[in-house]
């Protein structure tokens, strides 16, 4: 192996090093801190955990599925009402959510709020509301007031909808092109005619996708909405699972799975031809 040649001037070769030896150290004790925190968080996650159960998982893993085939076909008849009342909520909760959303992402973003100070921080704390709080707990809590049926998961989808439409809706309307604002503004429009002729169609494309995409994502939530009494197919897979009923288990969940890839080719064929 050929030696590295020495400098002019007779001065030791330099080696490169990707980072100094403090970059280096520093980088391993990262490391070690981020190891033993990683080790610290598992024990406490474990720390009540019996691991005969966890040994013995795949046996029951096991039992269960066999106990879950063949899928009770006939039971399908009596899930296609609770199925409708799932795809109900999730439809008619998105629709719901985007009404309410609307309004709040145009309060929340800079260039159309009235006012930066005061009414900007509260839209935005009913955004941020929105979306810390999971459509179970929603309808945990709208189950409570309202009693159980499909109202409250409807209600429940909707209030959790607000959340993700407005933020992204808000953050479209504060990236539009300002020119076309400008543009209508200099023909003396007012304030609502510049959001009709200049914002509305600039943040149009943006809000139809975002509503297909949650409309999306509500059918799924809707689907466990009834295991706490807001109605739709969570009821039928409350009481299969209450049961012991197997068999039923697998035909939901198929039904489920069925309904779920439905919209998802219903929500590619729609955003190709609208957006």
């Amino acid at each position: 192996m050929a030696r590295p040649q020495a400098t002019p001037g007779g001065a030791p070769p330099h080696h490169w090093c990707k980072r100094s030896a403090r970059h280096e150290l520093g980088l391993f004790m990262a490391w070690v801190l981020a190891l033993a925190f990683l080790a610290w968080a598992f024990q406490l996650m474990t720390q009540q955990t019996i691991w005969a159960f966890v040994a013995d998982a795949p046996r029951q893993v096991q039992d269960v599925g066999a106990r879950m085939l063949p899928p009770d076909w006939a039971f399908t008849l009596e899930i296609l009402q609770p199925m409708w009342e799932t795809l109900n909520i999730a439809t008619l909760g998105t629709l719901l959510g985007v009404v309410l959303a609307v309004p709040v992402a145009f309060l929340a973003a800079r260039n159309t709020t009235p006012s930066r100070v005061l009414v900007r921080p509260l839209a935005l704390l009913v955004i941020v509301g929105s979306r810390s709080i999971n459509s179970l707990i929603w309808a945990l809590l709208l189950v409570a007031i309202l009693g159980p049926g499909v109202l409250a998961g409807i209600i429940a989808i909707a209030l959790r909808s607000i959340g993700f439409i407005g933020k992204l809706l808000y953050e479209a309307i504060e990236e539009i092109d300002a020119r076309q604002v400008e543009a209508i503004e200099a023909t003396g429009a007012s304030r609502s005619q510049t959001m009709a002729w200049a914002i509305a169609p600039q943040v149009a494309p943006t809000l139809f996708g975002m509503t297909l995409f949650r409309w999306d994502i509500n059918i799924r939530e809707s689907t466990v909405l009834g295991l706490v009494g807001a109605g739709g197919i969570g009821l039928k897979l409350d009481a299969a699972l209450s049961t012991l009923a197997w068999p039923r288990v697998t035909t939901i969940l198929l039904a489920i799975f069925a309904t779920v890839i439905v919209s998802e080719w219903i929500t590619a064929k729609v955003r190709k031809r609208l957006i």
